[in-house]
C-alpha cells in the first residue's frame, strides 16, 4: 500500500483538499453534463489571470465539417523563434479554451511565444478518432499558418493527442520540432509500474482511466490503435524531441518513463521527469504548492529550449 502521508507534502495536500472540495473523487459517477459543470467551476476557482503583456484573441479553424475554436495568446515581447500549440486535458471529455486559459496565457508570458490553445471535439458526442482529428487540423493548419517552427505542449488527454500527432506527421516536411508532454496518458502496460502502485492515488485512479477510455472509445476495443495510445506504435524512430513531466504520484506516471525509453532506444531524444510528490492535475496548484512551481518552470524551460531549435538533456 502506497503511503501518501509520507510522499505528499502538506502544500499539495492543501491542493488535493481544495480540488476535491470543488470536484469530489466520485465525480465520474455523475452525468457527463453534471461532470462539465463541476470540472468547469473548479477551473473557475482556480484560474489565476493573465500575466502582463498578453493578449489574447478566440478565433476558429474551418475545416470541411466543423469550426475548431481556438485562442491565440500574443505576447508584447514575442519572441518569435516558434509557436506553441497547447493541447488542454480533461480525460477526453472535459475543458476546453477556458479551462486551461490561464496556464496558456503564462506560458506565452514566460516564453514570449504565441501559443494557440486548441478546442477539440469532445466525447461522448464525437467518439475517437474525432479529438485526434482535430488536434491534427490544428496542427496543420498553425504549420502552414506560421512561417516559424512549431512545438507541441499538452497535459494528460492533450499529451496524448500532442504525441499521437508526432506520430503521425512523421516524414512530413512540416513536422513538430518538439513536444512537451505533461503527465500524459499514452496507453501504456496497466499491468505494472504506477497503474499499481499509484492504482487509487488522489486526484487520479485507475478506475478514472478505464471510465475515459471507454467514454472516448463508445466502448470499442481498438488495441493497438496508434491515434489512440502512442506507446502502441512499433515504432519510434524520427519523434521529435521529446520532454515528459509527470507527478510521481498519478498511475500515468510510467508512461512517460516508457516512452522516453522506446525513443531513446530508436536513436532519438527524450528525457522524462518525475516530479517528487505531485499528483495529477498540480498544473493548477502551480501558484500554492512549491513543487508545482518548480515543475511549471521547468516546463516554460522546457518549451523555451525546444523553441530554439536546443537540446539540454
Amino acid at each position: 500500500m502506497t503511503d501518501y502521508a509520507k510522499l505528499i507534502d502538506a502544500e499539495t495536500w492543501a491542493f488535493i483538499e481544495r480540488t476535491n472540495s470543488y470536484y469530489p473523487p466520485d465525480t465520474i459517477d455523475y452525468t457527463i453534463a453534471q461532470q462539465r459543470e463541476i470540472y468547469d467551476r473548479m477551473c473557475r476557482e482556480f484560474f489565476a489571470g493573465y500575466p502582463e503583456g498578453v493578449a489574447v484573441e478566440t478565433s476558429a479553424i474551418a475545416t470541411p465539417s466543423h469550426d475548431i475554436p481556438i485562442r491565440i495568446y500574443h505576447n508584447a515581447t514575442p519572441n518569435a523563434a516558434a509557436m506553441v500549440v497547447y493541447i488542454h486535458g480533461g480525460g477526453f471529455i472535459l475543458g476546453g479554451l477556458d479551462s486551461h486559459d490561464d496556464v496558456c496565457a503564462e506560458l506565452c508570458g514566460r516564453t514570449g511565444h504565441e501559443v494557440v490553445s486548441v478546442d477539440y471535439r469532445l466525447a461522448p458526442e464525437h467518439l475517437h478518432p474525432a479529438a485526434f482529428d482535430d488536434a491534427m487540423s490544428a496542427f496543420e493548419w498553425a504549420a502552414g499558418t506560421y512561417d516559424c517552427p512549431v512545438i507541441l505542449c499538452g497535459d494528460s488527454a492533450g499529451g496524448n493527442l500532442c504525441a499521437a500527432v508526432a506520430h503521425a506527421t512523421r516524414g512530413r516536411a512540416r513536422k513538430p520540432v518538439g513536444q512537451v508532454l505533461v503527465y500524459p496518458g499514452l496507453g501504456g502496460d496497466r499491468s505494472r509500474g504506477s497503474y499499481v502502485t499509484h492504482a487509487e492515488a488522489p486526484m487520479l485512479t485507475v478506475r478514472d482511466l478505464e471510465f475515459y477510455k471507454h467514454i472516448r472509445t463508445g466502448g470499442v476495443d481498438r488495441t493497438g490503435d496508434v491515434t489512440l495510445s502512442p506507446l502502441a506504435d512499433a515504432d519510434f524512430a524520427n519523434l521529435p524531441p521529446t520532454v515528459l513531466i509527470t507527478a510521481e504520484c498519478d498511475p500515468l506516471s510510467s508512461d512517460g518513463e516508457a516512452y522516453r525509453d522506446r525513443i531513446v532506444a530508436a536513436g532519438g531524444r527524450a528525457t522524462w521527469f518525475e516530479e517528487p510528490g505531485l499528483v495529477h492535475g498540480y498544473l493548477r496548484a502551480r501558484h500554492t504548492v512549491g513543487r508545482a512551481r518548480a515543475s511549471f518552470t521547468r516546463i516554460v524551460g522546457a518549451v523555451t529550449t525546444l523553441g530554439k531549435g536546443s537540446w539540454a538533456w
